[in-house]
């Protein structure tokens, strides 16, 4: 599958789980759209480590230096999966995997060359030495009660944004 194609089927899948994907082509794209995505949000989690993650601009004093003070996290996942529409979360370079999964919005940004049109594909990348924690988010959490009433953002967050750079 050609990147081009495999962008456009990673886009279609997270929409259809209910995720909200952008394609932006350059940083002031981005930042753009970061900034409508988080417009109500004051406590804004990003850890900086990534090049991409320190050329997103947004007010210091909507900053946070925990995850679990935001009600937003805003940072460079590892992956994307086009068949499914997920990305993936590691906890390489000690990052911590709950940062994607504790506040309400998550907003992931993906570098267009790091979508995998499968599962496969991904794992077949990793080398010998993989992550202690690898996670995949398909769209917003849900969960059902035995009469089969749907909660969303119970176990994760209610909100998922990809950005594909």
């Amino acid at each position: 599958m050609k990147n081009e194609e495999m962008i456009r089927t990673f886009m279609e899948n997270a929409t259809k789980v209910a995720a909200e994907a952008f394609r932006v082509t350059n940083l002031s794209e981005m930042n753009e759209i970061l900034g409508k995505i988080l417009e109500n949000d004051n406590a804004i989690y990003c850890p900086s480590r990534t090049e991409l993650e320190k050329s997103v601009q947004i007010d210091p004093k909507r900053l946070v230096d925990s995850f679990v003070e935001a009600t937003a996290t805003v940072e460079e996942v590892v992956a994307g999966i086009a068949e499914t529409g997920s990305i993936v979360v590691t906890s390489a370079n000690g990052r911590a995997v709950q940062a994607s999964l504790l506040p309400a919005s998550h907003v992931a940004m993906v570098s267009a060359d790091n979508i995998f049109a499968t599962l496969d594909d991904f794992f077949s990348g990793l080398d010998d030495t993989p992550p202690t924690n690898i996670t995949f988010i398909t769209g917003p959490s849900r969960t059902a009660d035995i009469e089969l009433t749907l909660t969303i953002g119970v176990h994760g967050p209610e909100k998922v944004f990809i950005l594909i750079v």
